[in-house]
């Protein structure tokens, strides 16, 4: 009997031994993140991923991609997904959403949403942020500051390369209002093919002084480096350069193309449970603040406005004064188009 209690000890010992193991491998799990790198990696960095490992343990492995839905395709055709946590822009969420390639996400698990903006949590993901697209300038290499949309077309009164990403987004909106459409209106016009035809025609304008970039990282370089004299950038990536390295860099906020950035799970992910509690723990007031002390993108709810700074509040894409004219994404009209688009996009490069 009193040997069968030492094997009954020495068993409960192992057993628990095995589960603190178990406990502790599960705490020290690493979370396989992709998003599109640079300032905004970096600011995640400070102000998720760092105080998520402090509370949970758990680590992040980061890579970095330029969006698109290929490699998370090509993970779900394989059975074998190698990313746990993804970054998305909001045309992407929502094809990979109904293609069944991102775990559902329980809107409950965030408790109170109702000052979360408008359609910043859908089935598959949250938002992480509100950013924009814009277009940003060297102030001492201009003798005159640019202010509108229609600068950035004009090559008469301001020569020189711009920089843009490669990529219809953006560009055909940017096309049909530096041609007269308004902002309101761009996506009935472009909608149209002769919208699609006129939008292409104002590119044409100016595709021979075109830098394309594919890197967010690049937009603030090719502007360092003098290789642009204006460049299509995201608002965060300027700021960054600004404040930080200290460019003599400025926004130009017309017709800003502004958009949320969304967190998501990948389906059947090896560490879906760590990657949807870093998900809820980012998704805070106080963290969404947090963020805007790193880099200038704003939150998608409503309660962390009050946290954050009023200075920093003049830098973010949704400040009055930065928000006259302003297009939000629409990002069904590019989930149903961008294929279309992006092949018509491709033979117009090569021509």
């Amino acid at each position: 009997m009193k040997n069968n209690r030492s094997v009954f000890r020495v068993a409960t010992a192992a057993c628990a031994l095995g589960l603190l193991a178990a406990a502790t491998a599960h705490a020290a799990d690493t979370i396989s993140v992709v998003t599109f790198g640079g300032a905004y990696e970096n600011a995640a960095k400070q102000a998720w991923f760092v105080p998520f490992t402090a509370k949970t343990g758990n680590q992040f492995a980061t890579e970095s991609y330029d969006g698109g839905l290929a490699k998370l395709q090509a993970m779900e055709q394989a059975k074998n997904p190698t990313w746990d946590l993804i970054d998305l822009e909001t045309n992407d969420a929502i094809n990979a959403c109904d293609e069944g390639l991102l775990a559902k996400f329980d809107r409950k698990s965030l408790g109170d949403t109702s000052d979360f903006l408008p359609g910043s949590i859908s089935d598959c993901a949250v938002a992480a942020m509100v950013w924009s697209t814009v277009y940003a300038y060297d102030t001492t290499k201009l003798t005159s500051a640019p202010t509108t949309i229609n600068d950035f077309f004009d090559l008469k009164k301001y020569p020189g390369k711009r920089g843009m990403r490669k990529s219809p987004k953006v560009a055909m909106e940017w096309a049909l209002i530096a041609d007269g459409v308004a902002p309101k209106d761009v996506y009935k016009v472009l909608a149209t093919p002769a919208g699609v035809d006129r939008a292409f025609k104002k590119l044409d304008t100016i595709k021979s002084s075109i830098v394309w970039w594919e890197a967010g990282a690049q937009a603030p370089q090719l502007l360092a480096d003098g290789a642009v004299v204006m460049t299509q950038a995201y608002n965060g990536r300027i700021d960054d350069a600004v404040h930080k390295d200290k460019k003599p860099f400025k926004v130009v906020w017309d017709a800003q193309v502004y958009d949320y950035e969304w967190w998501a799970v990948v389906k059947d992910a090896k560490h879906a449970d760590a990657a949807t509690k870093f998900i809820v723990s980012a998704s805070t007031p106080q963290a969404y603040a947090d963020l805007s002390k790193y880099i200038a993108y704003a939150p998608p709810r409503k309660n962390a406005i009050p946290l954050i700074d009023k200075t920093r509040l003049n830098d973010l894409p949704t400040a009055p004064e930065n928000f006259k004219r302003p297009v939000q994404i629409n990002a069904q009209f590019w989930a149903d188009n961008s294929d279309a688009i992006n092949k018509r996009f491709q033979n117009w490069l090569a021509q």
